[in-house]
């Protein structure tokens, strides 16, 4: 029977591994809340299906999904990727699911975090998320896997980046935001990364992508590629507000070193041409107290860092743009040479909140 430990990671010798060694599987959750995912979800769902599909040709594929949802879930996604039914507030596994950690025994373990929606009552974005709160635990319970529960302390996958190698990406957007752990000092907020993840170097970025709605998640403007090596969402208009976050962010990648010593390497990957919302896609949302609207005008958070690192597969979001998204694709090939790179439509996932990344989460395989 799985385990809530007391202790660490750092304590028993548990990291989070690079997002880039190996899977043993990715974890998925349905949409189908209408407050968020217009017109029933429907187009949402069509969209998670093409990415599950991908991601399957590279690893196994989890989707959970609600009891109502199931059937409907069953029916749309190919009989190779695993439905499980499992209750949840939205569809967001890489914030809400366990981050997994690794020994060098091949066991594996996972760290939940308490999760309060991006900001709980301060400037989060729906309530309740007492169900989103209960999938890291369950995941690890299907997979029979030990926990540690970090209660007091809010975080979300999408916030953290790491080289597997000790150094952590973060944005001081993000984890110093009002609604997650204003009782904690900068300090302290290091220190529960360093133990939780079995990290040495917190690497501190301003701000992340301009408008996003999750505070500024790391993950949408600079990830791993390996360890030194980065990829930082960029643009060269030196009007668009997304500019000075990428500039400084720049500034700091190329000025500091890794927990390792290394000078990091920085691939710029640029922006899409901005996404707004149709007055079309905003009337298709249902409208709910609690909930953040959609509204008609309103620039999404797009960036073409928010992709999936599957075993040999980039799976990356398309925009429709006919400039960025062949530029991506290039850049993105440049910088993972011995990887099939594939491209999704994900239009209906930004609209959303979020993108492929933020849907995902891989659970690495367990080494021996």
């Amino acid at each position: 029977m799985p385990r809530t430990l007391d202790s660490t990671p750092k304590q028993d010798g548990f990291r989070m591994p690079g997002e880039f060694e190996e899977h043993k599987q990715c974890w998925m959750i349905w949409p189908e809340r209408t407050d968020n995912w217009r017109l029933g979800a429907h187009y949402a769902q069509k969209a998670f299906v093409e990415v599950a599909s991908a991601i399957s040709e590279f690893e196994p594929v989890t989707m959970c999904v609600s009891s109502k949802q199931y059937d409907n879930a069953r029916d749309m996604l190919p009989e190779h990727i695993r439905v499980i039914e499992m209750a949840s507030d939205d569809s967001w596994m890489r914030d809400v699911g366990p981050t997994f950690l690794v020994n060098g025994h091949g066991e594996i373990r996972g760290a939940d975090w308490q999760f309060n929606a991006w900001g709980g009552l301060e400037d989060g974005l729906y309530f309740p998320w007492d169900q989103d709160d209960k999938i890291a635990k369950k995941v690890c319970e299907i997979e029979n896997i030990d926990t540690y529960r970090f209660d007091g302390f809010i975080l979300e996958g999408g916030s953290i980046h790491v080289d597997g190698e000790g150094t952590c990406l973060v944005t001081e957007e993000c984890l110093l935001s009002e609604g997650r752990n204003n009782h904690l000092t900068r300090e302290e907020i290091e220190d529960r990364l360093k133990e939780g993840l079995n990290v040495e170097k917190i690497i501190w970025i301003k701000e992340g992508i301009y408008n996003d709605e999750t505070n500024g998640h790391v993950d949408n403007i600079v990830c791993f590629a390996r360890p030194g090596e980065v990829l930082l969402a960029w643009t060269d208009d030196e009007n668009d507000p997304q500019y000075p976050r990428s500039k400084a962010a720049y500034e700091v990648l190329t000025s500091v070193t890794d927990a390792k010593g290394r000078k990091i390497k920085v691939h710029k990957l640029h922006i899409p041409t901005p996404i707004i919302i149709t007055k079309e896609e905003s009337e298709g949302v249902d409208a709910v107290d609690g909930t953040l609207p959609r509204s008609e005008g309103d620039r999404q958070a797009a960036s073409y860092i928010n992709f999936y690192i599957a075993n040999n597969g980039i799976i990356f979001p398309l925009f429709n743009d006919e400039k960025y998204d062949k530029l991506a694709e290039e850049k993105l090939k440049e910088v993972f040479p011995e990887y099939d790179v594939r491209g999704v439509y994900a239009r209906e996932i930004i609209l959303g909140g979020g993108n492929i990344h933020c849907i995902t989460q891989q659970q690495p395989a367990e080494k021996k």
